[in-house]
């Protein structure tokens, strides 16, 4: 049995980063310009979900994962917008105790997981993919 899907609102929209700082806000304004031209219009607060949850998938790329490059895929659908970050590290993500000192921090996985509809965590041999569904 096939599950349907509801068609793309947009194409998706796909970059590659260097794994380097500034990948982070690269990846904010690519993301921001991606939901500012969906129609119908995301809810401000879903908007700045979706644009923290890329922000913090790849800033944890750039901190913890092997490799070069990510790569960011968006992806809008009728009442979800799918974020995917891939990296060449097939270890998948690790929750740590957040650091209340501030020195380490610890609250991006978590976050992530508590603002995404759904997350996934595909891994392979050689690299991983983590895919958050936010609602629309």
């Amino acid at each position: 049995m096939r599950t349907q899907r509801a068609p793309l609102t947009r194409p998706p929209e796909t970059a590659t980063f260097d794994k380097r700082p500034e990948a982070v806000a690269d990846a904010r304004d690519i993301t921001r310009a991606f939901v500012a031209g969906l129609s119908p219009a995301v809810e401000d607060r879903n908007a700045s979900s979706i644009e923290l949850v890329v922000s913090e998938l790849v800033t944890n790329v750039v901190r913890h994962a092997r490799g070069t490059l990510c790569c960011l895929r968006l992806q809008a659908r009728k009442d979800v917008v799918t974020v995917a970050v891939s990296d060449a590290d097939p270890r998948p993500p690790q929750e740590r105790t957040p650091d209340l000192k501030g020195n380490t921090g610890g609250f991006g996985w978590p976050m992530v997981q508590r603002l995404a509809r759904v997350v996934t965590v595909t891994l392979d041999a050689s690299s991983k993919t983590i895919r958050a569904e936010l609602a629309r």
